[in-house]
């Protein structure tokens, strides 16, 4: 059983005349542990795929499988790291890593939860601005944000939509290669 199957995934947007179809028999298998780029040109779909996968959309037709389990909604298992940052801007760098990081594991206590959240914060080299708001970073800082918020989640899939795309170069490499540590480190126990 694949860990992520795409089984005949077809999506249309609009109805009758105005129908659009965007996807159109899509198939794959991904495997646990396999890293996964999807390629295409503006517009082929790719955004409309990642959102099939994370359940924020349903498929027109076929079927999106998580360990064998029909996709119908979004999952804490299945994180996601946006184009756009998706912050909330009246909360902290903090508290918007703290919403996700309470809906993933409601069991763990004020404390722990604070704790996890520093980590990741720390991981992505934002500590000093653990208190400041969205507007008062700049682009790479709020990214950074949305990457450790994912992350934080620890969920069984990371799902990225570009998430480097409107950074520097230099800032772009070093956080690709954190995001890889980051999952190294928190994958280990998980297989």
């Amino acid at each position: 059983m694949a860990y992520l199957e795409l089984n005949n995934i077809c999506k249309t947007y609009g109805q009758g005349a105005n129908e659009m179809e965007v996807l159109s028999n899509i198939n794959l298998k991904i495997e646990e542990g396999e890293f996964v780029a999807i390629v295409g040109f503006t517009g082929s779909g790719k955004t409309t795929l990642v959102n099939l996968i994370n359940g924020l959309l349903a498929p027109t037709s076929g079927a999106v499988l998580f360990k064998g389990a029909p996709v119908v909604d979004t999952s804490h298992e299945r994180g996601v790291i946006f184009q756009n940052y998706s912050l909330l801007p009246w909360l902290t760098v903090e508290q918007n890593v703290l919403m996700a990081v309470k809906e993933a594991f409601p069991e763990k206590n004020k404390k722990e939860l604070k704790t996890i959240v520093a980590d990741y914060v720390e991981m992505v080299s934002l500590t000093p601005a653990m208190h400041k708001r969205p507007k008062e970073l700049s682009g790479g800082m709020r990214q950074r944000v949305a990457v450790a918020r994912a992350l934080a989640m620890k969920p069984e899939m990371i799902i990225m939509d570009e998430p480097l795309g409107a950074l520097d170069a230099l800032t772009r490499g070093n956080l690709q290669d954190e995001i890889l540590n980051i999952w190294g480190k928190d994958k280990e126990p998980l297989c």
